[in-house]
């Protein structure tokens, strides 16, 4: 067997059992693990069925260019699709986007626009207002809008919700989902309520986002916006994509719990999965209480956790945000945590030389080991102090 092209590959993820991170829920837990996808994120199926629909309806012609705003993992999913077909591609991201994510969509041949990523949508130099003045400025292009363009959520309902009922053996009774452009938990959600109105749809959503609030009170409300750091999930805008009224609960998360659900994915489980996927574990977590033993419960991971070296699985960033104490973290000849001290019960007084507990040499590599624990927990205010002072 083979196949004409990688695009060919997209789609028939694994669905994964959660055992030892999951061990203290009554319910199966399973993850739908889209990593697997050539493009090593769920947006590989998006992005092939939106290009492809618009080449049906004559929207998008040979040698074209298409535009897209994106958090990064879309991107890569379109820069890839338009180097197998041939498109020029421009991408308009938030300086919140990882390094791994930027170098990731060069590295397609795409043409990456960093916008700033606390300003309002209609902000001209939002991402959204970017993309959209870009797409009207280039001749021959095709905006893809993927929270507007309703193709998004049909490439799941076609694709992934089958694909979960199938794998279930319709058993299915829990669909956990982060929420962004809405796509995924939609498309997927019409799927399965289809199959059986009973399935509990939980969308994730992120603190500085507007999405919870609007599935409440059916009103936006610009006062939830607020900076926060996880990647993949939560909007400031309402998308077309987002069909609020498939949502049976909506729950929030916070940055420092996504970040530590990843890893310990990554520990627990062999999972190397993105930031939203430990949002989405978190999710779990939050309705165990609600759980039987009966239940099957299904989450979905959306991306790969190699895009995000830099962030949750750097020991270093971690610490900077005060989410990991530097004990637990490798420091250089000391290993992951410092082993306790044997203290003499009493000194001779005729004890001298470096093996002596006290003396200067005991002491002085002692303090050192001390000074690179503290150099590591506190070198963001040691750093942001020397900035203030001008050394």
């Amino acid at each position: 067997m083979h196949y004409e092209n990688v695009l060919a590959t997209i789609g028939n993820t694994p669905l994964i059992r959660m055992n030892r991170i999951a061990q203290g829920i009554p319910a199966k837990v399973f993850a739908k693990v889209e990593s697997y996808n050539p493009g090593q994120s769920a947006k590989d199926r998006i992005a092939l069925f939106m290009i492809e629909e618009a080449e049906r309806a004559g929207k998008l012609h040979p040698g074209g260019t298409i535009i897209e705003a994106t958090s990064g993992n879309t991107g890569f999913s379109i820069a890839m699709v338009s180097s197998i077909k041939g498109y020029r591609c421009i991408l308009t991201l938030t300086s919140k986007a990882s390094q791994e994510k930027i170098s990731l969509l060069k590295s397609m041949g795409a043409q990456v626009v960093i916008c700033p990523v606390d300003v309002e949508p209609a902000d001209p130099r939002s991402y959204y207002s970017v993309a959209e003045r870009v797409a009207h400025e280039t001749p021959n292009s095709f905006y893809l809008a993927q929270n507007f363009n309703l193709d998004n959520a049909e490439a799941h309902y076609r694709s992934t919700g089958p694909e979960i009922w199938k794998q279930t053996r319709g058993k299915i009774t829990h669909f956990v989902c982060c929420a962004g452009t809405g796509g995924t938990l939609s498309g997927t959600a019409r799927y399965l309520k289809e199959m059986n109105p009973g399935i509990k749809i939980i969308g994730v959503d992120a603190y500085g986002s507007v999405l919870k609030k609007f599935w409440e009170t059916n009103e936006y409300d610009p006062n939830e916006i607020k900076p926060y750091k996880v990647e993949g999930l939560g909007k400031n805008i309402i998308p077309h994509n987002m069909n609020f009224e498939l949502v049976d609960d909506f729950i929030k998360v916070t940055d420092k719990d996504s970040a530590i659900q990843a890893r310990d994915l990554a520990k627990y489980e062999g999972l190397m999965v993105g930031y939203s996927s430990g949002s989405a574990m978190q999710a779990v977590f939050d309705i165990a209480d609600t759980l039987t033993e009966d239940d099957v419960v299904v989450t979905l991971f959306s991306d790969h956790g190699s895009r995000y070296l830099g962030k949750i699985f750097n020991d270093d960033w971690m610490i900077e945000q005060g989410w990991l104490e530097c004990e637990n973290a490798e420091i250089p000849g000391e290993g992951s945590k410092p082993q306790p001290q044997e203290y003499p019960s009493a000194v001779p007084a005729e004890a001298t030389g470096s093996n002596y507990f006290y003396s200067y040499e005991a002491m002085r590599d002692r303090y050192t080991k001390y000074y690179r624990t503290y150099r590591l927990k506190y070198k963001k205010y040691i750093r942001l102090t020397r900035q203030t002072l001008g050394l």
